[in-house]
């Protein structure tokens, strides 16, 4: 009996993975239960080809000779600005592609503001993917200095979409 059950659950993994694949998605999981005691949880996630995220810098390092006639009139605003905010140690990348929502609902307040102190684990922002809410938690504990989104914005996979100091 154990056996039937080990190889329809490695079968139904396969079924998981090749969904994955035929729909191009980066992520599953799903929770077969069996009985009260007895249940069997997959998590299925594949990681996605590095040549999207690299297409998504190439407009932000085209646009930072045009403030570069600027920066040579004041070296300080130069020193402030980071050219790449993918770059930065305190970015946190999108971890999806979905769209951005800044509150958990649309009158209520933003999770997050700039200067605001959050704890790692609270919650900096929704992305909405395959109408499935993802909370997206801070990786460490700090202070919201950019917020490089705006709400209703689409992001792909490794968009920045905070930085934490």
């Amino acid at each position: 009996m154990t056996d039937t059950k080990h190889e329809s659950d490695v079968a139904f993994i396969k079924a998981l993975a090749e969904l994955l694949r035929e729909n191009d998605l980066t992520e599953v999981q799903v929770k077969r239960d069996y009985g009260e005691d007895d249940s069997l949880n997959v998590r299925v996630s594949r990681v996605t080809p590095v040549a999207p995220v690299a297409a998504a810098p190439l407009p932000v390092a085209a646009a930072p000779p045009q403030p570069a006639a600027p920066a040579a009139a004041g070296a300080a605003p130069a020193s402030d600005v980071i050219e790449d905010p993918a770059s930065d140690p305190g970015a946190v990348l999108s971890p999806m592609v979905g769209t951005v929502y800044m509150q958990p609902e649309p009158d209520a307040a933003p999770f997050v503001t700039v200067g605001a102190s959050i704890s790692e684990g609270d919650t900096l922002l929704i992305v909405e993917a395959m109408k499935t809410m993802n909370h997206i938690p801070a990786p460490k504990s700090g202070t919201v200095k950019r917020i490089l989104v705006e709400d209703g914005a689409a992001v792909e996979y490794g968009t920045p979409l905070v930085i934490i100091e």
